[in-house]
């Protein structure tokens, strides 16, 4: 099976994309886990043959733990400041499918309006005529974005992502 799509533009489905976290808390004894209820990008594959650009956006406050007090605590300015950073993104400049199903994607996260490169690997969990879902797992350092709220102690280590995006063709 060739892993290379058909050149055009892509939406992706929020319906069918789901992006989860989860992160250990209290001395690591925790481990609580949320999901990104509104989602949102776009993707473009040159017809050039050149690598895939696109987006992945995520809207803040709708990071949903299951806790209302402990989610508006996460939209506060201890953790992502919705009401001055709205958004988190994912914007990909690079993405290469390899010959082994995978993806190569380089590209830059933003959070809290500060951006960082970000290499990762995505696996083709799906593919047809006109859509591709891919699935990636990664761990995030979240000091490096200003969300280094941190009382007592109790949260340390890395925050776990788990993104599942399918993206449509125009």
């Amino acid at each position: 099976m060739s892993t290379s799509l058909p050149a055009g533009r892509y939406r992706l489905d929020p319906d069918a994309t789901d992006v989860r976290i989860q992160h250990r808390t209290m001395w690591g004894l925790v481990t609580v886990k949320g999901r990104f209820t509104e989602v949102n990008g776009a993707g473009e594959v040159p017809a050039d043959g050149g690598p895939a650009t696109g987006s992945l956006t995520l809207a803040a406050a709708s990071l949903d733990t299951g806790h209302t007090k402990r989610d508006i605590h996460l939209r506060s300015a201890d953790f992502f400041d919705t009401e001055r950073f709205p958004e988190l993104v994912f914007t990909a400049t690079g993405a290469e499918p390899q010959g082994d199903g995978t993806v190569a994607l380089t590209g830059e996260l933003t959070v809290r309006g500060v951006t960082e490169p970000l290499t990762l690997t995505g696996t083709v969990t799906g593919r047809t005529a006109e859509t591709v879902t891919v699935a990636v797992d990664t761990t995030i350092d979240r000091d490096r974005f200003g969300l280094g709220w941190n009382k007592l102690g109790m949260m340390k280590g890395l925050t776990q992502v788990a993104v599942s995006a399918t993206f449509t063709r125009d």
